[in-house]
C-alpha cells in the first residue's frame, strides 16, 4: 500500500524480562471507579453504572524501570491534576467477553498516569460537552513497563508529591473489578491485542506544578516516576 506520508510507528511500552515492546493500539479509560474518589468528584458511586472515555493511543509516554520521565506541563491549563492507576493490557482480543473468562484476554498489568487539565475538563462538564480536551491531550497517559502476573488483589496504590503522599488504596476498593471492567467494555468495543485500559483512580487527586515530583506505585507491579517540567 502507497501512503502519502510515513504512518507513525506505535507507542512501545517495555515488558519487564524481555526486550519486547507492547504495541498500544487504543486507550480506554473508566471513570469514577473508587467510591471515594466519585464522591470527591461529586457522583454517588453506588448509582452509576462504569462509564468510559479514551485517550490516543499516541498519548502514552513510556517510562522504563528506574528512570524519571520529564513531563513538559501542558499548555491551556492552571490545574494540572495527577491520577494513579491500575493499567491493564489487552493481549487477546474479543467482544461480549463472559467475566469468568476476561483474564484470559490479559497480557500483563503496570502502573500509569491519567493526567488531567482538570479546570478544562470541569468547564467542559458544567456546559454539557465532551471533556476530552480535559483528558486526551498530548503525554496524558505515562505508563510504566508492564508486568505479565497480576498484582494481589488486594494490593496497594498511591502516589506522592515531593515525598508527600496524595493517593493511597488497594485494589480491592475497585467498584468495577478488572473482569467486569473487561466483560463491561467488550459490549460496546471489539477488544484487540493493544488495547490498554486504565482502570480509574483512588481519592485524593490534586494539582502539580513544574518541579514536582511524581512517584507513583503499586505493590508487585513497581513505581512510575514523573517529575513535571515547565512548557
Amino acid at each position: 500500500m502507497d501512503y502519502a506520508f510515513a504512518p507513525q510507528p506505535p507507542v512501545g511500552v517495555a515488558v519487564l524480562g524481555t526486550r519486547a515492546r507492547y504495541p498500544v493500539r487504543r486507550v480506554y479509560c473508566v471513570g469514577r471507579n473508587y467510591a471515594a474518589h466519585a464522591r470527591e468528584m461529586g457522583s454517588d458511586p453506588d448509582r452509576e453504572p462504569p462509564f468510559f472515555f479514551c485517550k490516543p493511543g499516541d498519548a502514552v509516554v513510556p517510562v522504563d524501570a528506574g528512570a524519571v520521565l520529564e513531563l513538559p506541563y501542558p499548555t491551556q491549563t492552571a490545574e494540572l491534576h495527577h491520577e494513579v492507576e491500575l493499567v491493564v493490557a489487552i493481549g487477546r482480543g474479543g467482544r461480549d467477553i463472559v467475566a469468568g473468562d476476561a483474564l484470559d484476554h490479559v497480557f500483563g498489568y503496570g502502573v500509569g498516569l491519567d493526567m488531567t487539565r482538570r479546570d478544562l475538563q470541569q468547564t467542559m462538564r458544567k456546559a454539557g460537552r465532551p471533556w476530552e480536551i480535559g483528558k486526551a491531550f498530548d503525554a496524558s497517559a505515562p505508563l510504566g513497563p508492564l508486568q505479565r502476573s497480576a498484582p494481589d488483589a488486594r494490593a496497594t496504590i498511591e502516589l506522592a508529591v515531593n515525598g508527600q503522599r496524595r493517593q493511597s488504596g488497594s485494589l480491592d476498593q475497585l467498584i468495577w473489578s478488572v473482569p467486569e471492567t473487561i466483560a463491561h467494555l467488550s459490549r460496546y468495543f471489539e477488544l484487540q491485542p493493544g488495547d490498554l485500559i486504565f482502570t480509574g483512580t483512588p481519592e485524593g487527586v490534586g494539582a502539580v506544578v513544574p518541579g514536582d515530583l511524581i512517584e507513583a506505585r503499586i505493590d508487585g507491579l513497581g513505581e512510575l516516576g514523573v517529575r513535571i517540567a515547565a512548557r
